[in-house]
């Protein structure tokens, strides 16, 4: 493995973990050459996904932009990159399980917006708005409703 600081490519695992759905394995490593640990994590390659855009196109599977929308949802939110990574873990397992070649764009979204209204509400409504291209506040309105009563129980 490449070191990220040094680009060397003699390191040692000082310690391997298995995420909590086992499908992927944490390793901490130490660069020989410049003394520096960094995280790397492995998984097996499963069979090709594709989505299915909203105009039709179907593209790659692309964990990447779960995590990029995670990110941007809980920016300046009290929620761990360690959280965002199971979540992303945890929906890619759950598509690996449900579709064999192809999901729908829809779907995805969805369950990245069960994942964050579970995991913290302002970044639930932050990525909503931009997922459901809200028109006005009404709409916005409409979708804060189940977050508040949820809230008076």
């Amino acid at each position: 493995m490449r070191c990220p600081y040094c680009t060397s490519n003699n390191d040692r695992v000082i310690d391997s973990r298995t995420s909590g759905d086992a499908y992927v394995i944490r390793r901490r490593r130490e660069c020989l050459e410049c003394g520096k640990r960094f995280t790397t994590y492995e998984k097996v390659e499963e069979p090709t996904l594709h989505v299915i855009k909203k105009d039709g196109r179907r593209v790659p599977f692309d964990r990447a932009k779960i995590m990029t929308g995670l990110m941007k949802a809980c920016q300046k939110r009290p929620v761990s990159l360690e959280v965002l990574e199971e979540t992303v873990n945890r929906i890619e397992s759950q598509l690996n399980e449900t579709f064999d070649k192809e999901v729908s764009g829809k779907f995805i979204g969805q369950l990245v917006m069960n994942a964050l209204r579970e995991l913290d509400h302002v970044a639930y409504v932050r990525f909503a708005s931009v997922y459901r291209e809200f028109k006005d506040v009404e709409e916005f309105l409409e979708e804060l409703k189940p977050l508040l009563e949820k809230r008076r129980d």
